[in-house]
């Protein structure tokens, strides 16, 4: 019994893109750029948020916050891919598997609650516009993204405890570009019905919850618009909240893609392509969004180029 609760495997072999060194090396260079313009972007929306006043706003906070997860995700993932391109695959150590899966989890989590919580944001400004500023204080938006913080790194550790003490004494290769928790319970020796008990447990706090949030919030928003009059006000109230609907839209259709509609006549490769929806595509468009969508956010740029030229 002592026995089959250790854990034998103590490194895992990612296979990353098992592709020609050439592919390999375009590809090399086309996630650092990739990696290098999610860093610029995400971190410039943060720098705008934080030094402009006009975007001193719930809003534009909870967007700022959206950054710092796009920036955390990809840097969990991203470069020790990188790695696995150069090196053709590589070893992680099973502390530093469950660590990327830990992270990896908590922020994909977090990132299900404050959409919720941005879509609440955008109920209020349009459904209760004129109690706007009184509900949503800063202290209050800042409550709500340290409980989007805390969720999210606090639940998903449930089943991370529970998968690092699954018994791995077989196989040590991950057929993957990280440790994700799909490839991951295939090479477990024990049971993994526990595990993915809990996985579907927890994905109604972490997902139908939140979805149905945003949902319900979005039924009452578009109520809200079309009983507007002037269609140059309903045009205005819905440009406030379409970059959210896009963002929101992106990233349940990446996580649905990949982890709902079933994946057993996709190839390996595919499977790999699909992970790179979630974990580098979407923290590459979300600022691009917010930024080429956002009159504010625009504006801002532009005043702070004009500020760096002639100052």
């Amino acid at each position: 019994m002592q026995e089959n609760n250790k854990t034998e495997v103590t490194m895992f072999f990612l296979r990353g893109f098992q592709v020609s060194q050439g592919s390999r090396l375009l590809l090399f260079c086309l996630f650092l750029v990739v990696y290098y313009l999610i860093l610029c972007g995400n971190l410039l929306i943060i720098t705008l948020v934080s030094m402009s006043k006009n975007l001193h706003t719930p809003m534009y906070f909870f967007i700022s916050q959206l950054s710092i997860n796009d920036i955390l995700l990809p840097t969990d993932i991203v470069p020790n891919m990188l790695h696995l391109l150069l090196n053709n695959g590589g070893t992680i150590t099973f502390i530093g598997c469950m660590t990327q899966l830990y992270f990896f989890g908590g922020s994909e989590t977090f990132e299900c609650f404050l959409l919720t919580v941005m879509s609440y944001d955008r109920y209020v400004a349009i459904c209760n516009p004129l109690r706007y500023t009184s509900i949503m204080t800063s202290d209050y938006s800042v409550t709500l993204a340290a409980i989007s913080w805390l969720f999210g790194f606090s639940i998903i550790l449930i089943y991370i405890i529970k998968t690092a003490k699954l018994n791995f004494c077989g196989s040590n290769i991950i057929d993957h570009l990280f440790c994700d928790i799909v490839p991951l319970l295939e090479l477990a020796c024990s049971d993994t019905f526990v595990v993915d008990l809990e996985i579907y447990l927890l994905s109604i706090p972490i997902v139908i919850i939140p979805t149905t949030i945003i949902v319900i919030s979005y039924t009452y928003i578009i109520s809200a618009i079309l009983r507007i009059p002037s269609s140059t006000s309903r045009q205005k109230a819905f440009s406030t909240c379409s970059s959210h609907l896009i963002v929101v839209s992106i990233f349940y259709w990446t996580i649905f893609s990949v982890y709902v509609v079933p994946t057993k006549g996709l190839s390996v490769t595919m499977s790999k392509i699909l992970s790179l929806l979630y974990t580098v595509f979407t923290p590459l468009v979300n600022p691009i969004i917010y930024s080429l969508r956002n009159k504010d956010i625009r504006k801002a740029i532009q005043e702070t180029i004009y500020k760096r030229m002639f100052w």
